[in-house]
């Protein structure tokens, strides 16, 4: 709409309008000296006194689906997960609030930057590439596809102020001795999410680029819109234990509890016990689209059960141990293969790893690693074999062998398709 104050003025502003080619309301604003008005303008003094009542807010758009993504597919067919306009909105909200929301609105001196390479079809892509920047006025430096060269032309090039990320680009950075430290000067903090990292990789990173900038994970699903954890702007305030390799603490508005593997109806589990993580909150689900039976499974009493492996410490920080699904049952015994990966990954010929859980005739499954070795260097399995029993109890020794591969398959978000790893073992035959 065009306000003005005289009348005399319309005939500007409608030529203004034409010029445009937009079709506006005009509204004026009648002094004393000003009786009549042109044909299409309006009187702001009878729009005011207009007795007209707004019609009610459609409250049930609220709960319509504003968004389909679908499931990984890590542990199973992709699944349509159906998100609202509430279960988008009030993520962002959880996530803009002041205890965790690292961000600086643009204004006339500063703009944060970041370089968008998580594909926004994806949950995370989506939220943090798309939704959450449009709130602070970010400069977003997108990158279609990741090549190595064009990653680092874009941190050297660009003042990159913040980097969301999955653990393989933050390896990558760790690693690659292109990525320098004069490259990420500006850089506050890196995030990264969509599956764990290690400890001891968020050690190596700091190492390499220096504890000024803040490393931290944070953790959701597709299925949560996606965010439940991240780091609180103030955790060294808030816990006086060790928090690296933590996903952070619960957002605003949610709720979790943990249960037991082995009675998951049964009372929720204390600080530091292993166990399901199951989540409420406005950021949950409406469901699996036309998909019914696979919702209900999903759920259990009304909250989400998520399928990852937790613990906790007494302040409240999360610590992902893996997936549910992905745990390989060695004589009885739990073995995390994010542990195992971790561990393999401070080898010193490694660059990448993966395990999973492959058929034993005595012991039921048993651990196989497929490890990608750094260039220029030789890996000999069975030194890493004798690396890695040196540092395990006996049923996390890798008895399933290790295989030396060129990749490691993976999601476009950066989790590991043990699936696709199963599938060539099958097929090789052993």
């Amino acid at each position: 709409m065009i306000t003005l104050n005289q009348n005399n003025l319309t005939s500007t502003a409608e030529a203004a309008i034409k010029m445009a080619k937009r079709t506006l309301p005009i509204i004026v604003i009648k002094d004393k000296e000003c009786d009549d008005l042109c044909r299409s303008c309006i009187d702001f003094g009878e729009l005011v006194d207009t007795n007209t009542d707004i019609p009610d807010f459609d409250h049930e758009g609220l709960d319509r689906m504003a968004f389909l993504p679908y499931s990984s597919g890590t542990t199973g067919l992709p699944k349509g997960v159906e998100l609202t306009h509430n279960n988008l909105v009030s993520n962002l909200c959880q996530g803009a609030h002041q205890d965790f929301n690292k961000f600086v609105s643009a204004n006339g001196n500063f703009q944060e930057v970041i370089p968008a390479v998580l594909p926004m079809f994806h949950i995370y892509g989506f939220m943090v590439n798309l939704l959450n920047v449009a709130t602070y006025g970010t400069k977003v430096v997108t990158i279609p596809r990741f090549h190595p060269e064009l990653y680092i032309s874009v941190l050297k090039q660009h003042a990159i102020t913040a980097i969301y990320a999955a653990p393989p680009l933050v390896l990558f950075m760790i690693q690659h001795p292109d990525v320098r430290p004069e490259y990420m000067k500006n850089v506050k903090f890196i995030l990264s999410a969509a599956a764990p990292l290690g400890s001891l990789d968020e050690q190596h990173f700091q190492e390499k680029f220096g504890v000024t900038i803040s490393i931290t994970q944070g953790y959701g699903l597709t299925e949560t819109s996606p965010l439940v954890t991240l780091f609180p702007k103030k955790y060294a305030e808030e816990t006086s234990q060790p928090v690296t390799g933590s996903i952070g603490k619960l957002l605003p508005n949610t709720r979790a509890k943990v249960i037991s593997l082995d009675d998951p109806t049964g009372p929720p589990l204390g600080p530091n016990e292993q166990g399901e993580l199951l989540l409420k909150g406005p950021q949950i689900m409406k469901g699996y689209h036309n998909k019914p039976k696979e919702t209900q499974e999903t759920m259990l009493d009304g909250w989400l059960r998520t399928g990852d492996i937790v613990r906790y410490n007494e302040d409240g920080f999360l610590f992902v141990t893996d997936r549910l699904k992905e745990l390989i049952k060695v004589k009885g015994f739990q073995v995390a293969p994010a542990e195992l990966e971790e561990l393999i990954r401070a080898f010193p010929a490694v660059e990448e790893a993966a395990v999973i859980g492959i058929p034993h005739p005595n012991h039921g499954e048993v651990p196989r690693a497929y490890v990608v070795p750094k260039k220029d260097t030789s890996l000999v399995p069975e030194e890493l074999d004798k690396f890695v029993a040196s540092k395990v109890a006996n049923y996390k020794r890798l008895s399933g062998g290790i295989e030396v591969v060129d990749a490691i398959p993976k999601t476009p978000s950066g989790k590991i398709l043990r699936r696709q790893l199963k599938v060539m073992h099958q097929q090789q035959g052993r």
